[in-house]
């Protein structure tokens, strides 16, 4: 059972508690400079905070189409080719957003996207950042028809690593439906004509990741693993070059090798392409989607 309890209220206590009442509730319509006040036990956020940290986050963020700057792989400047002159990484996590130039977590090595017959590349979401999705496989008559599109830089001869250490790879996510004969994750220089060439790639129906590396003699040296990694879900794929080894890791485990000469060097003054060699027809034109592209020369571990 409820009861009630009256109190008495002096005159003047009364009429103090209503001009406070009447103060608080004119404090809490009146517009503020600062914005709302923020709920009890969060602490209320700097001017600078509230203005430019999400502007950043929002540019930083933002998905869709990347302009293709040209249809042609720019002019390679002549001159000696170099090798890295020591420990030297890269990496490309493609999430600052379309509003800025694709470069690595320093904010060089600029890489453009290069597109023909219409094919485009779209930066979508993956987990707290962004991607790198490629055009669907083209299925018609003739490939020459077909879109395609890749990320390629500039000669960088800091890409080079000689006889060193090398690992280099990125994260991919394909179905069966995005597989072709070739499909190129990344790859610099070509393993014909003695260029010289490391290479990630997923090749052939079955969706096996495959690693390359060829120097300036005609052999290729190809570690595949085994695995299917084309089931719609992301997959770590890894290149490593020891002294006497390649080593193609899946998901962090080794899954295959092949023996190397520890004299091959790889040097050439070929750009850095992510997705196909080349936006030419014949490219190798991966499908699906790219996101932490990595090199990293004279790491051993």
């Amino acid at each position: 059972m409820l009861h009630s309890r009256r109190h008495t209220v002096s005159t003047g206590v009364l009429s103090a508690s209503l001009v406070l009442g009447a103060i608080t509730l004119l404090l809490q319509h009146t517009p503020s400079v600062a914005g709302p006040r923020p709920p009890a036990g969060h602490s209320q956020p700097s001017p600078s905070a509230t203005t430019v940290a999400p502007t950043l986050a929002a540019s930083r963020a933002r998905p869709g189409f990347l302009s293709n700057v040209g249809a042609f792989s720019a002019p390679i400047p002549p001159g000696r080719i170099r090798i890295a002159g020591g420990p030297f990484a890269v990496h490309y996590d493609f999430d600052d957003g379309v509003g800025r130039p694709i470069a690595d977590a320093d904010g060089g090595h600029e890489l453009r996207p290069l597109g023909q017959n219409g094919g485009a590349l779209r930066l979508v979401p993956q987990g707290s950042g962004l991607a790198v999705a490629y055009p669907d496989r083209c299925h018609l008559p003739r490939e020459r028809d077909c879109p395609r599109a890749i990320l390629e830089g500039l000669r960088d001869d800091s890409l080079n690593p000689g006889t060193r250490p090398l690992r280099y790879g990125a994260s991919i996510r394909m179905t069966h439906a995005d597989l072709a004969d070739g499909a190129n994750v990344l790859q610099k220089g070509y393993s014909v004509g003695g260029v010289s060439q490391y290479k990630l790639q997923v090749d052939h129906r079955q969706g096996h990741p495959s690693c390359v590396i060829a120097g300036l003699r005609a052999r290729i040296y190809r570690a595949e693993s085994w695995i299917d990694v084309a089931d719609g879900v992301w997959h770590d794929l890894e290149c490593r070059r020891t002294a006497t080894r390649l080593i193609m890791f899946v998901d962090g485990a080794p899954r295959a090798w092949v023996p190397v000469p520890s004299q091959l060097a790889i040097a050439n003054a070929e750009p850095l392409r992510v997705g196909g060699k080349g936006p030419a027809p014949g490219n190798d034109q991966f499908a699906g989607a790219i996101d932490d592209v990595f090199i990293a020369i004279g790491d051993s571990s």
